[in-house]
This record gives structure tokens, C-alpha cells and sequence, in this order.
């Protein structure tokens, strides 16, 4: 589909990328992975045409679509976000624009023998088929279910995009990129500001629905989950695997020892021999071995090592000194916005030494409850801070919050006191930023280097509460690694907000979850909590699921049962009644009209139709699950997934049944 030929990418006379060649594929699901500042998003921007390469090209099939999400993006302030979602529609309109614009032509034209009429004729044939195969899926149904799944609720489809945070923007960027549906999607770090939730809703529809897809993501789970094929750049060249990222790690492992042993006898090669060059550059018998041997040197190809080997973080948090029992006690706190009440009634104790995360929907008061124990905003109820705790605090937008203006160096220098000034190139050697990377400035830097810069903080001074607000985003797999295992080592009390399901695995003990304005304290990991939310979903699915589907029937519309009762029927009742109103007869229609008629009444019905067989079909695979969960039988872990995932699937062919009911109306 796409092909990248001989690339090369040149910064500052250093090289990024060193001809470079592989194939994006119809159905791949790559993912591009690499250290920090490996060229991973500008790999992406070349493929979407937003940056020019040195040399080489990338070859794209003129009818091949690509969509483009970068990490930061702007959208208008002065629409709502049902106005700005329906733009992904807007290439309907220009097809429409061009079929009229090609029917003014033809209706003009005499040539009808000439190559160009016939050349016109077949474009409009493909344009029209194309129009109507875009017109066949209601486009405000597809909408609706793409906001939904991505954590929007109906009443904010209303509101303007400007009363939303950069996360929910995002969002936005996002589902008019995925109902674009483009041949190519090109995802930079899409899950930084998604909930679980709504990552475990993109997983599927990547999985299920997107045509190709190259993504950059520090999510090991959800690359783990979508892709089946992983791009490693490193060194200024690529090496690509067919597997998803799990078993990449493995093959990758025996190719760095396979290169590590072939590096070492390579250099123990060169070495012996400019010792023999050395030893017998001055004596005459030796002359033509020496120039042999200084020719077989000039020809060695040199082997380079990753550098993500070569160069390691290394993060160690200071020891915690001695906080109170309980750093953290809250006692019915709540906080609202106006009239919109965050949470209430928040009470909990985190014991000194607990790892917690927070966990919920974006919007439900993780960021804001941290806000309230550092004391930035006010609250109601009382938030007790436990005897000498001093708090280290990573925010969000931590890495945002620094001058682009000064350098590495400068960047700490300006926060260092005391002793600690002395040690600054060695913290920054510690975290990959020795030699000349320290007098880089901070806007050259990648996001993940940036908040590297950013955590360099929490280590100039010694804390015993860490608050870590979004820590792993733009963080590399190996970063991350680190970073979890350094919080793994610290004996002090650590609050962590985050979407990261594999980061948070073995870390924390406990998960606060936030949503629907309460706090509530749930015992175990993060997948324990999962687990449970599982079968709590479950339990409200059945409880309100009789509800939800007398919900479903539209009044004005019939049931499934009397739509299919007698459709021939209805159908020969259609023009009698559309032949009269209340006032008289209507003018009587042509044949053409009447032929057309009869086709559009015979493709509503077929679209009822095809709606209740789905409906029938799902309702009996969700009574099948549910048989099988009565009977205990639970043995696949996956059975309350696909209980949720069925009901969801049936309330969207219920609605999708209720339109057509709708538009076959139209023609009784």
C-alpha cells in the first residue's frame, strides 16, 4: 500500500535515519517503537506528508486516504462538538460537489464518441459508487457510538469545544479521525489522554475495524492488544519483526546478543590487527603484509551497538525519611466546579509506606482530588496531611511548565541548591542527558525527553509522599521500566494517576476508583480491580437490561415482530397512501418517480430486515452467555467481556433498527 524507499533524515549534520526501506500493508497493524528522541513521530509525519525527508521517498497510491493524529493539536473554540465531529464527514460533501460539477459537464458536452466523454462517464461511475457507498452507513449513528465509546456523554454533544480539557480535545481529533475511516491511520501516543475504559473501546475498534495502522504508543498493553507487527528504529536503521510487541522483546533480546558477540570479536579482530600493523609498520620483510593488513582494515564494516545499550537511565529515588502513620487521611471531602459537583463524601486513609493508584473516567476528580492535598485549590470536608510528610509532585503537564528557552544545563541549575549544584552533570549523565545532550535547549526535546527533565526534579530534594500525576506519558518501554521499579524500590507513601494498566501491574496494591461523583476504595491490583468491575457491570447489565431494551422501541415505531408481520403489505399500501393528505390529492407521480419510489421503499424494508436478523442473533448469543454464566460455567475469563461487549452490540442494532423503522415509514 505504502512504500518507503531508501529514506534518510539529516539533523544538525547528524543522522536520523540512514536508508531506510520497508512496506506498510493493507490490514498491518505496526507498531513504531524506539528510545526517546529515535525519530518514532517524525517517521510518522513523513508518511503523512508533513515533513520532507533528505532523500529517498515515500511512494502512496493516489487513492489511498491517510489520517494523521499528532500528540498536540487545534480545533475551533466556536463550535460545539457535534459540529466539529461532523467535519469528518465533509469529504461527502466534496464528493457530492464533484459528481454535480462532472453532471454539469455532461449535459454539456457533444463529443459522446470522443475518448474524454468516456473517460468522464467512467469517473462518474466510480464517484457515484463510491458516494453511495459512503451514504449507506448513517453517518449521526456512527457519531453518536464513536463519542460514546470514547467517553463523551449525549448532553456534552451540545457544548463547545472550548469548555473542554487538551485530553478531551484530543478525543474529538480522535473520532473524526477514526470515522474518516482512511486507509492509512497514523496514531502519535493516542492513549495519553484516554481512561481505561475508553483505551479498552479503541483497542477493539482498531482491532475489528480500521483498515492499516502504524501507531507510536508507551501503552505495552494496548500495543500489545492491537498490533501484529513492531518497527524498532534504532541507530538511524530499522528492524522489523511480524510479531506483536511481547514476543518482540524476546527476538530482540537474542539479535542484541547476537550483535553484542559479533561486536566484541569484531573489535578483538581490529585490535589484533593494528597491533600487527604497530608491530611491523618499520620493517622492510613486512612491508606487503602490513599494507595487506591496513587494506583488510579500511574495508571492515564497523558493527554499532543500540544505543538504548549503550546508554542506560538510571533512577533512583532518595531514601524516604520517617512520615506520621498516615500521611493522607480524608474525611468527607468533596469539590465543585459551580454547579457541577466533582466528588463528594471522599473518605479514605493511606497507611505510610502504601503504593495507591487513582483510577476512573477523565473528568471524574483524580487530578483534582491530588489538587486538594497539595493544597492548591479549596475543598470542602477535611483533608488531614500526617505528620512530617514532605510531598514530591509530578503534575500532568509537568513538562509543559518549563522555559523552552534555556538548556538542559539551566534547566536544573535554576532549581539546584545547596551541594546538590555541584552534581548536576552527573544527575543529568544519570539520566541520559551527558555531554552535549546538557546543552541542549528544551524545545528541541521530545516529549519523553522532556519529562525525563521534568521527573529530574523529584530528586533534589528527599520526599516521602510521591505524587505522580500521569508519570508514563511520552515515556519510553524502557523508561517506564525503570521508573516503575524505582518506585518499586522507594520505602516511602506513593499516589499514582494513571491509565496505564501494565505500568500500574504489581506496582500498587490498592486502586481508588473515581466516577459518578464518589471515591471508592477497591483491595488489590489494578487487573483484581478490573476483574471486579467486570462482574459489578455485569450485575447492573442485568439488572437494567429489561429497561434498556423497552427503552429501545421507539413510540412512534413498530416492533421488530409487527415490522416483519406483513412487509408486502405495507408496501403496496405505501403509494395509495402516499397519493393523499389531509387537504386532497398530491400531484400524481411520474413513472420514473414511482419506479423510484418503489426502489427506495424495497431498500428501507430490506434494512429493517436485515436489522432484526441481527438483533435475533444477538439476543440469542447473549442468552447463550448467560446460560452458561448461570450454570457456572466461567472457565473462559473472557465470558464477561463478551456478555458487556454482546449488549453493547445489541443496544447499537436497536437503534440502528429504529432508523431504519423510521425511514421505511417514510414510504407508508
Amino acid at each position: 500500500m505504502i512504500s518507503i524507499q531508501n529514506l534518510s533524515v539529516e539533523f544538525s549534520a547528524k543522522s536520523l535515519f540512514d536508508n531506510i526501506n520497508y512496506v506498510i500493508n493493507k490490514r498491518d497493524r505496526i507498531a513504531l517503537v524506539g528510545k526517546n528522541g529515535a525519530g518514532k513521530s517524525t517517521m510518522l509525519k513523513i508518511i503523512a506528508g508533513l515533513q520532507r525527508p533528505t532523500s529517498g521517498t515515500v511512494a502512496v497510491p493516489a487513492d489511498t486516504t491517510i489520517g494523521y493524529l499528532p500528540q498536540q493539536m487545534k480545533l475551533e473554540d466556536t463550535v460545539t462538538v457535534a459540529e466539529e465531529v461532523r467535519k469528518a464527514f465533509s469529504h461527502i460533501d466534496e464528493m457530492r460537489r464533484r459528481l454535480d460539477g462532472m453532471t454539469a459537464q455532461l449535459a454539456e458536452r457533444t463529443d459522446y464518441e470522443s475518448p474524454e466523454y468516456h473517460r468522464l462517464i467512467d469517473d462518474m461511475t466510480q464517484l457515484s459508487e463510491r458516494l453511495a457507498m459512503e451514504q449507506s452507513e448513517n453517518c449521526e449513528a456512527e457519531m453518536e457510538k464513536t463519542l460514546l465509546g470514547l467517553g463523551f456523554l449525549r448532553s456534552d454533544f451540545s457544548r463547545l469545544t472550548a469548555e473542554f480539557s487538551g485530553g478531551w480535545r484530543m478525543r474529538l481529533e480522535l473520532a473524526k479521525l477514526l470515522l474518516r475511516k482512511p486507509d492509512v491511520l497514523l496514531l502519535d501516543e493516542p492513549t495519553n489522554h484516554l481512561d481505561i475504559e475508553s483505551i479498552q473501546w479503541l483497542e477493539q475498534f482498531l482491532a475489528t475495524k480500521a483498515n492499516a495502522v502504524v501507531l507510536v504508543s508507551h501503552d505495552r498493553a494496548f500495543i500489545d492488544n492491537v498490533t501484529n507487527r513492531t518497527i524498532e528504529i534504532s541507530c538511524g536503521k530499522i528492524y522489523d519483526y511480524s510479531v506483536n510487541y511481547s514476543k518482540f522483546v524476546e527476538l530482540r533480546r537474542e539479535r542484541v546478543e547476537q550483535q553484542m558477540r559479533a561486536y566484541q570479536n569484531q573489535q578483538k579482530e581490529i585490535a589484533d590487527t593494528e597491533a600487527f600493523i604497530e608491530r611491523f609498520r618499520y620493517k622492510a620483510t613486512k612491508a606487503v603484509q602490513v599494507q595487506s593488513r591496513m587494506k583488510q582494515l579500511a574495508k571492515i564494516e564497523r558493527i554499532e551497538v543500540d544505543e538504548v545499550d549503550t546508554s542506560r537511565l538510571n533512577l533512583k529515588f532518595p531514601p524516604a525519611p520517617r512520615s506520621g502513620d498516615y500521611p493522607v487521611i480524608a474525611d468527607e471531602v468533596g469539590k465543585a466546579y459551580g454547579d457541577h459537583q466533582v466528588f463528594d463524601h471522599a473518605t479514605f486513609t493511606i497507611k505510610r509506606g502504601e503504593k495507591v493508584a487513582f483510577v476512573g473516567k477523565n473528568g471524574e476528580g483524580k487530578s483534582t482530588l491530588v489538587k486538594c492535598i497539595m493544597g492548591e485549590i479549596p475543598y470542602t470536608g477535611t483533608l488531614k496531611i500526617g505528620h512530617n510528610v514532605k510531598i514530591g509532585y509530578f503534575a500532568q503537564n509537568q513538562a509543559q511548565l518549563m522555559d523552552e528557552s534555556l538548556t538542559v544545563f539551566d534547566t536544573i541549575d535554576r532549581v539546584a541548591v545547596g551541594d546538590i549544584r555541584t552534581k548536576i552533570r552527573d544527575i543529568l549523565g544519570a539520566f541520559m542527558f551527558g555531554g552535549e545532550a546538557s546543552d541542549k535547549k528544551v524545545k528541541v526535546l521530545s516529549g519523553g525527553e522532556k519529562t525525563r527533565l521534568a521527573m529530574i526534579r523529584l530528586l533534589l530534594e528527599p520526599v516521602n509522599l510521591l505524587i505522580l500525576d500521569e508519570p508514563t506519558n511520552h515515556l519510553d518501554m524502557k523508561t517506564k521500566d525503570i521508573l516503575k521499579q524505582a518506585i518499586k524500590d522507594f520505602n516511602g507513601t506513593v499516589i499514582v494517576v494513571s491509565h496505564d494498566r501494565e505500568f500500574l501491574d504489581g506496582l500498587v496494591e490498592k486502586v481508588y476508583e473515581f466516577g459518578g461523583g464518589k471515591v471508592r476504595e477497591c483491595l488489590g491490583g489494578i487487573y483484581e480491580f478490573l476483574e471486579k468491575k467486570k462482574l459489578a457491570s455485569l450485575n447492573e447489565l442485568e439488572r437494567k437490561q429489561p429497561d434498556l431494551r423497552q427503552q429501545g422501541a421507539a413510540p412512534a415505531a413498530k416492533t421488530p415482530a409487527k415490522a416483519a408481520a406483513n412487509p408486502g403489505k405495507e408496501a403496496v399500501a405505501a403509494d395509495n397512501e402516499s397519493a393523499a393528505s389531509a387537504g386532497g390529492q398530491k400531484p400524481r407521480l411520474s413513472y420514473a418517480e414511482q419506479r423510484e419510489r418503489e426502489k427506495m421503499a424495497r431498500r428501507a424494508r430490506k434494512k429493517v430486515e436485515e436489522a432484526e436478523a441481527e438483533i435475533a442473533k444477538i439476543e440469542a448469543e447473549i442468552a447463550e452467555i448467560e446460560s452458561r454464566i448461570a450454570s457456572g460455567d466461567t472457565s473462559d475469563p473472557e465470558i464477561y467481556n463478551l456478555h458487556q461487549k454482546r449488549t453493547r452490540d445489541l443496544e447499537t442494532a436497536m437503534s440502528l433498527w429504529e432508523l431504519a423503522c423510521q425511514e421505511q415509514e417514510r414510504f407508508n
